[in-house]
């Protein structure tokens, strides 16, 4: 049987004790810090970006659906004109 002292026993749950309150009492500050680690990493894209990132994908998309189009003419003729439009 190993050496078993209640001191050290205490010890170790205070720790942890203290150790818990300090993450329960400091928890939006380390998350606003992880928050800001994170955007160092990804930045976010400006409003003009998403708007031109949004636009970029739904050209493709409707490039897509004209490439496949096996469908009938009227069909392809008014997916030309929601390309032109977009």
């Amino acid at each position: 049987m190993q050496d078993f002292s209640w001191f050290a026993a205490i010890k170790l749950a205070l720790l942890i004790a203290v150790s818990g309150g300090l993450l329960v009492l400091f928890q939006p500050l380390l998350r606003g810090c992880a928050r800001a680690a994170v955007l160092v990493v990804k930045p976010k894209l400006s409003k003009e970006e998403r708007l031109q990132r949004r636009q970029m994908r739904d050209a493709m998309l409707l490039k897509r659906m004209l490439n496949r189009s096996e469908c009938d003419p009227s069909h392809a003729a008014e997916l030309r004109a929601m390309a032109s439009r977009a």
